[in-house]
């Protein structure tokens, strides 16, 4: 597997609480494309977080789809029941109540993806100083 395309899309950070720099987009030997990868600013330095989606369930009166801790249907308004999927995120802290959409299998290809990420945001923040600048990520979405 080969990284054969980086897209980066800075985040402009004038609070120093976000913790957000860049979304990233990844495509593999040409063929597939990782849209919506993160690099956040941790206490040790800047890390890749894989695209994730909060886990959900249908309300049983709208059928619409609601985040796992909801008490009342967000569109209906309905009260929904207690009795829910993944009754061992009942209590969990919200940033557990996401699901890893992909993300790397092995420890090496997990390095592999975060050096190149990272070496590719600390370019990009070198050209975003540049005039004319314009983001790598923003021909996406001019077709």
């Amino acid at each position: 597997m080969k990284i054969t395309e980086i897209r980066i899309r800075l985040v402009d950070s004038d609070n120093d609480r976000k913790k957000l720099r860049a979304f990233c987009s990844i495509t593999l030997d040409n063929s597939f494309v990782i849209r919506d990868i993160k690099i956040l600013e941790g206490n040790q330095g800047l890390f890749v977080a894989m695209p994730t989606r909060k886990f959900s369930f249908h309300c049983p009166h709208c059928s619409r789809t609601n985040h796992i801790s909801a008490v009342y249907c967000n569109f209906c308004g309905e009260r929904l029941p207690r009795e829910r999927p993944y009754p061992e995120l009942a209590n969990c802290p919200p940033s557990r109540q996401y699901l890893d959409i992909a993300h790397p299998i092995s420890a090496k290809c997990r390095e592999y993806i975060h050096v190149a990420l990272i070496t590719a945001y600390q370019e990009e923040k070198e050209r975003s100083l540049l005039p004319g600048y314009v983001s790598s990520y923003d021909d996406y979405f001019d077709n």
